[in-house]
């Protein structure tokens, strides 16, 4: 047992998942660098424990590395998510499994096949993400319903912030929508901004302009805004 090179295992596959892990913390997943490093790090430390720790006629120092495939498993399955309709995160355990078949290959010396694997998920995440989306317009997928969240900004004087604030509560208590949180914040000038974040279960705005119709003849109010982010099952 070479102490240098199983030093040079270890850290190789803890570099490649930090690798890796820099790409989904970039895309602010979550899963990001120390996690995907942990990961590939630990399946490098199965596999050496494999092959050096287990001697024998029928020792069988692939055994500790197959369970490595299964075991990932129960990690992935907690960064996946479902809201509503969409679902989130497969993509997240996908490289969270590719980061173990890395940190696999780094501790059975493989270190090139290492290095290049890392290179193809890092690839795949970045390259292949416009072509699926690419495909997904050709095949009418984006013209499905996707659950949407609106930020909703009402701008009004301190002094009126009571009144305004029950107006826009009044108005957004509508079917369509659900309310997560309601946040007022003082600016310059005696001017108070109201933030509302809701969600529809698909994208609906002429409701929104509907349900804020009845705030923006408010006397009070300056000014309002509002912006809507899609929901979509993709990480």
């Amino acid at each position: 047992m070479d102490a240098l090179d199983l030093t040079l295992r270890m850290v190789t596959g803890l570099g490649l998942g930090a690798l890796i892990g820099f790409e989904r913390q970039l895309r602010s997943r979550i899963a990001g660098v120390r996690t995907n490093a942990l990961v590939s790090l630990g399946a490098a430390l199965f596999v050496i424990m494999g092959a050096f720790s287990f001697t024998g006629e029928h020792a069988d120092p692939t055994r500790v590395a197959a369970q490595i495939v299964s075991g990932i498993g129960f990690l992935g399955a907690g960064v996946i998510m479902k809201q509503g309709a969409s679902v989130s995160g497969l993509n997240t355990a996908a490289t969270l499994w590719a980061s173990a078949a890395v940190g696999a290959l780094a501790g059975g010396g493989m270190l090139l096949p290492a290095v290049g694997g890392t290179a193809a998920v890092v690839l795949s995440n970045l390259l292949l993400r416009p072509l699926g989306r690419r495909l997904d317009r050709r095949t009418g997928r984006f013209s499905e319903a996707v659950a949407t969240e609106y930020h909703f900004v009402v701008r009004s004087s301190t002094l009126a912030e009571v009144a305004v604030r029950s107006a826009v509560v009044e108005a957004v208590q509508r079917p369509e929508f659900t309310v997560h949180s309601l946040e007022a914040q003082d600016i310059q000038d005696g001017q108070t901004e109201l933030t509302v974040v809701l969600s529809a279960a698909e994208r609906n705005d002429a409701a929104l302009e509907t349900a804020i119709a009845s705030v923006i003849p408010i006397p009070e109010v300056t000014g309002v805004r509002w912006h809507a982010s899609e929901i979509r099952g993709e990480d």
